[in-house]
């Protein structure tokens, strides 16, 4: 017993010579498996499109045509003042929602609850027959317009968009507002700064480190659901590819036109981001680093 404890002891002490082992790598059929298939099922997904009756010069001679050209800034204008709208309307409902004013709050509750409620189309339709309701828009003694002439199809998709973009946005930027600490804001008191000026000054520069990312992803996502204007004639990429292939039929070439286009405007929006949230994150790199 004491010599098997021994030799035991000794076995322990000495020391594994690695170099006598073959090294072995682990493989992973299943990886090996499902990658196999999803290749088979993307060359099946090619060869279907390659042959199927889709008529790819039609492809190529749509893709700059003019009418999809104009489409295409009408959708860029569009998401760019929606956004550039739906951020104003969210820094402010941001700050009614955090008031301790009950009637600012509560306005700011219900804005939100109402337009993230509701479907955006449904919204774009009701700014778009905003007439049956309100015939004529106007200040005693300022103006007076009748509401069917200025809802138009720009007009109502401006609003719609916008507002609806607001109330996410609020979200968003009241997310970041909150995620800065509570001892920045008493510091700004504390130095005489109004709440305004240390929210403009102090707290929205460390927000916006937060608000970024989300925000951009909003916008990339509000390029696409301006299609959803079609629905009320405004002349967008989609409403526009429609339109032409209402007329020759060639309805798959012109939706590969319009799906191109955006793939195209999303992959440019999305390396902007990406220099944006480097430059609003460089602070927090540095503290890391």
């Amino acid at each position: 017993m004491q010599n098997s404890r021994t030799a035991a002891s000794e076995l322990k002490n000495t020391p594994v010579d690695l170099s006598e082992y073959q090294y072995v790598p682990q493989r992973y059929y299943g990886r090996i498996v499902a990658s196999i298939v999803i290749l088979v099922l993307l060359a099946l997904l090619i060869n279907a499109f390659a042959h199927g009756k889709i008529e790819w010069r039609f492809v190529g001679q749509f893709f700059t045509a003019k009418a999809i050209l104009t489409g295409l800034g009408n959708t860029i204008v569009m998401s760019i003042l929606a956004m550039a709208l739906g951020v104003i309307f969210g820094v402010l409902i941001a700050v009614m929602r955090m008031s301790s004013n009950p009637v600012l709050s509560g306005v700011a509750i219900g804005y939100t609850w109402i337009f993230r409620g509701t479907p955006l189309i449904l919204q774009l339709l009701l700014w778009f027959n905003l007439a049956l309701i309100f015939p004529t828009i106007s200040i005693p003694g300022l103006f007076s317009f009748q509401t069917v002439d200025i809802m138009s199809p720009f007009t109502a998709a401006l609003l719609g968009l916008s507002i609806n973009q607001g109330a996410y946005t609020s979200e968003v930027v009241r997310a970041g507002l909150i995620s800065v600490d509570q001892g920045q804001y008493e510091a700004a008191k504390s130095i005489g700064m109004t709440r305004i000026h240390a929210l403009r000054r102090i707290i929205l520069p460390q927000a916006m480190r937060v608000i970024i990312p989300p925000i951009g992803n909003e916008f990339i996502s509000m390029v696409k659901t301006t299609s959803l204007a079609s629905m009320i004639q405004y002349s967008e990429l989609l409403y526009n590819a429609q339109t032409i292939y209402f007329a020759n039929a060639r309805v798959m070439e012109l939706l590969f036109v319009a799906g191109i286009w955006y793939l195209a405007v999303v992959t440019l929006l999305s390396i902007g981001q990406n220099r944006l949230e480097r430059y609003f994150g460089r602070g927090t790199r540095r503290r890391n680093s």
